[in-house]
Order: structure tokens, then C-alpha cells, then sequence
């Protein structure tokens, strides 16, 4: 399977969808987010899907029970997904859905009942926060990548997170075998998000919380 997922990360990225570096480089980062959580997820979600990472990487190799959403809003990036699951056997588990995320949250069915939420490269951490927070039940996390080093507070404010229902963050780094870290950050949800939340598409990004 390894393989077959290395080739389909490799046509992902001829598409324009993953950046550059080594394949088993992006597959050990994606690998790493199943880390940060301690409890197996029930129900997850990739926001952004888009290139496969780290949903498919999870979804494929890590977790072979958990139920998935692969969320993006691209067509073309959908398709791929799509095309992905189809060859790796993950259909019966992986739903693809194209649509933005402020929207995807207020469905019921999906609002409010999601263990995990994953971002890779989502958008910036106000507009994730405020975007996985409908998604996730109470006491589910939400994992993002982070940049080494990054501040927490300054990037991640605990005031600007608890209006969304999330504890303070935590940053999180993970140790790969080849000595490379992955840093990640963990956000806890404690409350469920008021309803105003996610607020309509392109608010979030045009006048983020924080």
C-alpha cells in the first residue's frame, strides 16, 4: 500500500496540489498528527483536504477504523481525492466532499459531531480555529501543523480560542525516526461554539477573531 500511496501522493503533486520534498518526508509529517491525539477518533475530518495530507496518509495507514470526511472546496482537488480513495480501498469509509468549511459546519449531521479535525495548510489559525470548532463535538481536538518555533500565545490566543469553546493551545512536537520534528499544534474543545459560528463564507479570512 505504501507504494500505491507514495504514487498517488506523487501524481498529487504533479497535479499542483503538494508541495515540494521528498514523498516519504510528507508521509512521515502526516503520519505524526496521529501523535498528537490519545485516543483513536471515532469520526475525523481533513480541512482542506485538497493534496491528501495528512487525511489520506491517516486514513490509509494509521487508523484503519476511523470513519473520515475529506473536506475541500476545490472541484479539482475533490476529484483527486475521489480518484485516491477509490485505488487505496477507502470508500466505505472516506466520504469527499466539495464545499466551503463555514458551510459544511452548520449541516446537521456534521455540526458538532467530529472527534478530530486535521489542517495541514488550511488557512491562517484564526479562520481554522473558527471553522473546525462547529465541526468537533465537546471534548474533540483539532490538530494543525505550526511552524517550528512559533509563539503560541501570539499566534493561537487563549482569549480569541475560548470564544470559539477551545482551551488554551498546546504545541506539540513529534520526533520522527529520521530525527526530523513535526511540529503540530492541539486545541481541545470544552464548549460547544455559539451558533453564530462559523460566520458566513469569507468573513472568517476577511475579519478573522484573532
Amino acid at each position: 500500500m505504501n507504494g500505491t500511496l507514495t504514487d498517488l501522493l506523487t501524481e498529487s503533486r504533479q497535479l499542483g496540489f503538494l508541495g515540494p520534498g521528498p514523498i516519504v518526508d510528507h508521509i512521515s509529517h502526516a503520519a505524526a498528527f496521529a501523535a498528537a491525539v490519545a485516543k483513536i477518533p471515532a469520526r475525523a475530518l481533513d480541512l482542506g483536504a485538497g493534496g491528501g495530507l495528512p487525511g489520506l496518509v491517516l486514513a490509509a495507514t494509521v487508523w484503519p477504523h476511523t470513519t473520515w470526511s475529506f473536506l475541500d472546496a476545490q472541484t479539482r482537488r475533490t476529484e483527486f481525492l475521489a480518484h485516491a480513495c477509490g485505488v487505496l480501498g477507502l470508500t466505505e469509509r472516506v466520504q469527499v466532499v466539495t464545499a466551503r468549511a463555514e458551510n459544511y459546519g452548520r449541516i446537521d449531521g456534521e455540526r458538532g459531531t467530529y472527534d478530530l479535525v486535521v489542517a495541514r495548510s488550511f488557512a491562517a489559525p484564526g479562520v481554522t480555529a473558527e471553522c473546525a470548532a462547529p465541526l468537533l463535538r465537546p471534548e474533540g481536538h483539532l490538530v494543525v501543523s505550526e511552524p517550528p518555533g512559533s509563539d503560541v500565545e501570539g499566534r493561537w490566543p487563549a482569549a480569541g480560542l475560548a470564544m470559539l469553546g477551545f482551551d488554551p493551545a498546546e504545541a506539540v512536537v513529534v520526533e520522527g525516526e529520521d530525527g526530523d520534528p513535526t511540529h503540530l499544534m492541539r486545541v481541545r474543545l470544552v464548549a460547544t461554539p455559539p451558533d453564530r459560528y462559523a460566520r458566513r463564507v469569507g468573513v472568517p479570512a476577511k475579519r478573522p477573531l484573532f
